[in-house]
């Protein structure tokens, strides 16, 4: 037995190639889930989900988009009937400073990063609650976690994902489902910009003296999303080789 037989996973922002969320839904396939990618139509998911095989599949969701959330939610029911996981890992970077960022800036990283997770958790959850399980991982950072040289609008939201994902765990957990959050530190996937050598300058930041490569990330969420964390809910937990010690 796999540790995901049977499962149906969403992970949304997975259509990115070389990104968290793809190495993610391939991992998941691996242990026998199926894996709907979840991102904006013009991103890689198709492809992504095609590379993935027959246990993947892509939905066009702009995770801001309530409505958006709602035909998804009605698309899921009848094609897979239920929902077993949940990994909110969709997000945008702004390497700006407080006073370099503007209000439409700001407003733009919260509505993507904080209020795509809080949609997603509310769309999702109620076919959780049906079927009495579930388990759902939320991407924070250790951005989430220090405020020193971190930029402000993508620390902002971060945090609010620990806070949400505690709220979260605390009020569904009567009905069987575990809410997890994820505190990734310097990974190496397109999202860090200028390449090779920003991340070897980020590595000399790390006691370990390296960044994470995606699939190491996937690792954690893997086993929160599965049988073997059954007891973990409410959790914070930083993957990242010590950097917030």
């Amino acid at each position: 037995m796999k540790l995901l037989d049977g499962r149906v996973a969403v992970i949304t922002g997975a259509g990115s190639i070389g990104g968290q969320g793809a190495a993610e839904a391939a991992l998941f396939i691996e242990q026998g889930a199926h894996v709907v990618i979840a991102d904006l139509e013009e991103s890689e998911g198709a492809k992504v989900a095609a590379d993935l095989g027959q246990l993947a599949s892509f939905y066009p969701l702009d995770v801001c988009d309530e409505q958006g959330w709602e035909r998804f939610s009605q698309t899921l029911r009848e094609q897979h009937s239920h929902v077993d996981i949940l990994v909110n890992n969709a997000g945008v970077w702004l390497a700006k400073s407080l006073l370099d960022t503007t209000a439409k800036e700001y407003r733009r990283v919260i509505e993507v990063n904080q209020t795509g997770v809080f949609l997603g958790m509310h769309t999702i959850a109620p076919m959780m609650k049906e079927a009495g399980r579930g388990s759902i991982i939320n991407t924070s950072s250790t951005a989430g976690l220090k405020g020193a040289n971190m930029p402000h609008a993508y620390a902002a939201s971060k945090w609010a994902v620990r806070g949400m994902s505690r709220a979260a765990a605390y009020e569904l957990g009567p009905y069987g489902i575990r809410v997890n959050a994820i505190c990734p530190g310097f990974v190496a996937t397109p999202m860090i910009e200028g390449g090779e050598p920003v991340l070897q300058e980020l590595a000399k930041l790390v006691p370990m003296g390296r960044v994470a490569a995606p699939e190491e990330i996937a690792q954690l969420v893997l086993f929160l999303a599965s049988d073997a964390s059954s007891y973990i809910s409410g959790a914070e937990i930083a993957i990242d080789a010590a950097f917030t010690a």
